[in-house]
């Protein structure tokens, strides 16, 4: 696994909405997009 660096380009990916509907890097291709990951509430993160 290639490691990411911080302004780099993010690899493709698809992740589950909390509506259950699929969201891909490449709905946004060509957009602006702030991709900002947490860890679940009430976990040590």
């Amino acid at each position: 696994m290639a490691s990411l660096k911080e302004g780099g380009k993010a690899p493709p990916f698809a992740l589950t909405a909390d509506d259950g509907s699929t969201v891909r890097l490449s709905d946004y291709a060509g957009r602006r997009l702030i991709v900002f990951f947490y860890p679940k509430a009430s976990t040590p993160g």
